[in-house]
């Protein structure tokens, strides 16, 4: 990491860099970048957006996306393949493990080599969420199944596909959206189950998978911790429920500051997260007015805030070996349809 890094990671709002975008990341150094549908037109397009992101900055920052698979994906066809939702690995799963799993961690490597030749480094999958009867469809089929013994196994494939394939897993979104009965993106979900319950059903996936070198938080209240404040802004969700009860010592990033789900000034939000216990702050729009509201209050990393984030980018190694045509042909006979 270079001296001067900061805290945050941010969007572009379009296929190219304004001026005004090369000017800023320049002056701010952010830690890292994330790509959206709106930034991604065609490889050769992507591929020269990357390269530009990372000339502001003078050095190898990572770059972000979500690929999940299903309705989450924001690379489409017909330059990139569909991929299914988590959940189509879950009805394998359900049917034949071993298949499952296989399915999971060759659609991750398949993701992984898609997104490798486009200087995109870090997936922000897996989904660790364990959806209950009732709950708002925001997290619906993305997750791997609806008990944390699949979500589990399934992630954990998935995860490793990825890191095969040269690209760093983002485990979210931690402590679990599951219960939320609301769209975090448009309002505050606030989930009143209890401590036991929440221990017995939505910690496990991210307990089991706390190696994992990074992980987005959950714009979620949690009234059996803390009633006041979504566990993104909250010091006693952060320090006692995600660093200490479930063990994820690891780069901890907030969701994006500017879902509904969140409350004050977009400076306010970041400073929140940060003196929760967040690593990083995403910001994800590209607009610049707020980017510059947020840069303000974002600070250079240090202490262990940077060694995390040092220790994530250390986790990627070079992609292996793929026959890309024999992995893809063995794909399309483990799930037919990808949809």
């Amino acid at each position: 990491m270079s001296t001067g890094t900061t805290a945050a990671i941010y969007g572009c709002l379009g296929a190219s860099l304004s001026a005004e975008e090369k000017a800023f990341f320049a002056r701010t150094q952010p830690w890292g970048f994330i790509l959206f549908l709106r930034n991604c037109e065609s490889p050769e397009q992507v591929r020269a957006l990357s390269d530009s992101l990372r000339d502001c900055v003078g050095r190898d920052a990572p770059i972000l996306i979500d690929q999940e698979g299903g309705r989450v994906q924001r690379l489409k066809p017909p330059h990139w393949p569909l991929y299914p939702s988590g959940r189509r690995y879950g009805d394998l799963y359900a049917v034949d493990k071993e298949r499952g799993l296989e399915a999971a961690r060759l659609g991750a490597r398949l993701m992984a080599h898609d997104l490798e030749a486009l200087g995109i480094n870090v997936d922000c999958l897996p989904v660790l969420d364990v959806p209950v009867p009732g709950a708002h469809d925001v997290i619906g089929n993305r997750a791997y199944g609806l008990t944390p013994e699949p979500v589990v196994a399934l992630a954990r494939a998935a995860a490793n596909g990825l890191l095969e394939g040269g690209v760093l897993p983002v485990a979210k979104h931690i402590p679990g959206h599951g219960r939320a009965g609301v769209d975090s993106h448009l309002h505050l979900p606030v989930v009143e189950a209890g401590a036991d319950e929440l221990r017995a059903t939505d910690f496990p996936p991210f307990r089991a998978l706390n190696d994992l070198p990074l992980a987005m938080t959950a714009h979620v209240v949690y009234t059996a911790f803390d009633a006041a404040a979504p566990a993104t802004t909250s010091r006693k969700v952060v320090q006692e429920i995600i660093r200490a009860e479930i063990g994820f010592d690891n780069c901890l990033m907030s969701d994006d500051l500017s879902m509904q789900a969140l409350s004050g000034t977009l400076g306010e939000r970041a400073s929140a997260s940060l003196a929760a216990g967040c690593d990083l702050v995403l910001h994800c729009n590209g607009k610049m007015e707020e980017m510059i509201e947020i840069s303000a209050r974002v600070p250079v990393l240090s202490g262990r805030a940077a060694a995390r984030a040092d220790r994530a980018l250390r986790a990627r190694r070079a992609p292996g070996p793929l026959d890309i045509e024999a992995t893809r042909a063995r794909f399309a006979e483990l799930i037919p349809a990808m949809t």
